[in-house]
């Protein structure tokens, strides 16, 4: 189960976009110094560093803390979330009551009913009887909230983050758009930077404006879309939901027989397009009762579970491989040959500019790809390359040099160290809490980024942040006992 294309299958890599991710982003950018102005006021209780959905969901929540004075920052804008697979036809993975609030708060003012009562949609989405709602409207729901809420502040990217030992406070400097630096004290912070795009390692030394919008990951599809839908091929890589989404596009962008628009290929490491475990048994994985126990177990096997259980959330919705299907019938009829393939079990070893090829870029591709039961080779040709290979978490760059990242205690691998309720191991001097939002894969298990535990993370943030309860959180959810019961 997957909140988003945020989520699906991260593969091996690392990122190489160094632009504004998609979502939550809080990315370095390097300007001259100057002396930033010291906002006056009190302490902040609590700053949140990016808004995206999760952070966002905190944000509506703490309107249940009056007492707790709190602001949110964010490098963009305005709120935008996934604007390149934000396609007409695609739907969230999540039903509707996995709003920013509702599992955490059902009674407040920032639930999605509510959206729906403030835009008079509530008789038209009650007609329409979708339990999962479009993907553009979650998006305009949220920029809705986070329009709705002053503790809300876009056009401030936070370039430094430090310990003042004198004033027992975190000190956050952020940079507005129009140039000017302030710097603000909070005794509580929550990173919920986002992640970045991550590319297969052969496709990186041709992400280079000369192969823009025919070599790109799926994050700018939007942005390509009509440039791919007439390239003569396109291959794409990645069997999670934003590889089928952007094949199943592509493939309607051919004419009714086929005969237009591009040939559409779809490679996939995975053994096979499998469907995301959507049985209700198995969504008790996406539950607190499993978070307790996945804490529970040694890190190695936790790392061991994390690849293993792959299909809980970087599958493709049975609806969408069922679309894929229809499109290729209604190809066939009478006999044609659909000029679509679809290759599992193939993973892209090398990828080289044709021969020939242009010093502009012009002509296309050629893909090696390894199989990896037959262990064999083979080659494909293409004019155009969707990688549709996920994201990792992103580590914000206020957090790199000496002192920033001398705060944290980061795991053997580089990695924070979360308990609970979300707060990271930290320097002992340090006296205040730092807490992350979908960073903690690797400590949580699979329920890290999705959209369907986001509240409920939230509000067990809140209520740290708070020392009080400020909204109920469920002891148990799950009907499943995981691990052994002991007497």
């Amino acid at each position: 189960m997957t909140d988003s294309p945020a989520v699906e299958a991260v593969d091996e890599g690392q990122s190489v976009y160094e632009e504004e991710p998609a979502h939550e982003d809080q990315a370095h950018e390097d300007q001259a110094y100057e002396e930033p102005t010291r906002e006056e006021g009190s302490v902040y209780d609590l700053v949140g560093v990016g808004i995206g959905p999760f952070n966002l969901s905190l944000a509506a929540l703490c309107d249940r803390a009056p007492e707790l004075r709190t602001l949110f920052l964010d490098a963009k804008p305005a709120f935008s979330w996934h604007p390149g697979l934000l396609m007409e036809g695609t739907v969230l993975q999540v039903p509707f009551l996995a709003d920013l609030v509702t599992m955490a708060d059902p009674t407040s003012p920032w639930s999605y009913l509510n959206y729906l009562h403030a835009h008079d949609r509530m008789f038209p989405f009650f007609f329409s009887e979708r339990f999962h709602i479009p993907r553009r409207e979650y998006d305009h729901y949220c920029r809705w909230v986070a329009d709705g809420l002053a503790s809300c502040r876009f056009d401030a990217r936070v370039t430094q983050l430090d310990w003042d030992d004198e004033a027992g406070a975190f000190a956050v400097t952020y940079r507005s758009a129009k140039g000017g630096t302030t710097r603000l004290l909070a005794r509580q912070i929550v990173l919920g930077v986002g992640t970045l795009p991550v590319v297969p390692a052969p496709l990186r030394p041709l992400l280079t404006p000369a192969h823009e919008g025919r070599i790109l990951h799926s994050a700018d599809y939007r942005t390509h879309r009509a440039e791919l839908a007439a390239a003569d091929d396109v291959t794409v890589i990645g069997a999670g939901q934003s590889g089928a989404e952007v094949a199943l596009d592509l493939l309607r962008h051919q004419d009714g027989d086929g005969a237009g628009g591009p040939y559409v290929r779809w490679l996939a490491r995975t053994p096979a397009f499998a469907p995301m475990e959507y049985s209700k048994l198995g969504l008790e994985h996406f539950t607190p009762d499993y978070i307790r126990y996945f804490r529970t177990l040694p890190a190695p096997r936790r790392d061991e579970l994390v690849r293993e259980q792959w299909q809980l959330y970087k599958g493709v919705s049975e609806e969408t491989l069922a679309e894929i299907h229809d499109e290729l019938y209604e190809r066939t009829i009478g006999g044609t040959e659909p000029r679509a393939a679809l290759h599992p079990g193939l993973e892209v070893v090398g990828v080289a500019p044709e021969k020939g090829q242009g010093p502009d870029g012009a002509g296309g591709y050629v893909l090696t790809c390894r199989h990896t039961e037959q262990d064999t080779v083979m080659e494909i040709r293409t004019s155009a390359i969707v990688s549709a290979t996920g994201y990792a978490a992103a580590r914000p760059d206020f957090l790199d040099g000496d002192g920033p990242a001398k705060l944290i205690d980061w795991d053997d691998r580089g990695r924070y160290r979360i308990d609970g309720t979300y707060r990271v191991a930290l320097d002992p001097r340090v006296r205040g809490a730092l807490y992350v939002q979908n960073a903690e894969l690797h400590t949580h298990g699979v329920s890290a980024p999705d959209l369907t535990l986001g509240a409920w993370r939230a509000a067990t943030i809140l209520n740290a942040v708070a020392a009080r309860t400020v909204l109920r959180v469920p002891e148990r959810a799950a009907w499943t006992t995981f691990g052994a019961r002991r007497s």
